[in-house]
């Protein structure tokens, strides 16, 4: 079957079979290798891209389902060769370690501030959760988002830590202790 597909802002079209993958599509058709194939099943996003806008794991999106639509890929967002605000923010904020899941993780959260453009921690911490780094480097990922958002990781976050040592009503966001470890150590001395 025939298709046609924006990528990038270039057209494309190709024969391809029915059942081919959007990710193969876009590394073997098209060319272009940011978009990683990490699972095949959903579980990891580092084949995330934006399909009209939205973010999607291009893994088990079929090619066909994409025809007539708009991808943005990783390469998408830097037409110049300038770093997007996204990509410059997890490069400051050291938001990568292997690498691997970084152009998924990119792609979902340019995707998630598009939906919401000033997020909290924990916002953007369920917003990234199928998004998987194995290399767990998710606070820096988490504070890169932040960053890029316009707004200050070390206020955000500070300021949820804050408001639960505090009591105040605020849950901790998911991978966050309130606690310091002297406080651990201490309360483990008296037990």
């Amino acid at each position: 079957m025939k298709v046609e597909i924006t990528v990038n802002g270039t057209s494309t079209s190709a024969d391809i079979e029915p059942r081919l993958l959007l990710v193969h599509y876009l590394r073997e058709v098209v060319g272009l290798k940011a978009t990683n194939v990490g699972c095949d099943t959903t579980s990891c996003g580092a084949c995330t891209v934006l399909l009209d806008g939205e973010s999607v794991k291009s893994c088990t999106l079929l090619a066909a389902q994409a025809d007539g639509g708009s991808v943005t890929t990783l390469e998408g967002l830097s037409p110049n060769g300038e770093l997007h605000p996204m990509a410059a923010a997890f490069r400051a904020e050291h938001g990568l370690q292997c690498g691997f899941c970084t152009p998924g993780m990119v792609m979902a959260a340019v995707g998630l501030l598009s939906e919401n453009p000033t997020p909290t921690e924990r916002e953007v911490r369920e917003g990234l959760e199928g998004n998987l780094c194995r290399c767990t480097g998710y606070h820096n990922i988490v504070r890169a988002v932040i960053a890029a958002s316009g707004q200050d990781p070390d206020v955000v976050q500070g300021a949820a830590i804050h408001r639960v040592a505090e009591g105040g009503g605020v849950e901790a966001a998911p991978g966050f202790s309130t606690s310091s470890a002297s406080d651990a150590h201490a309360a483990g001395a008296g037990a």
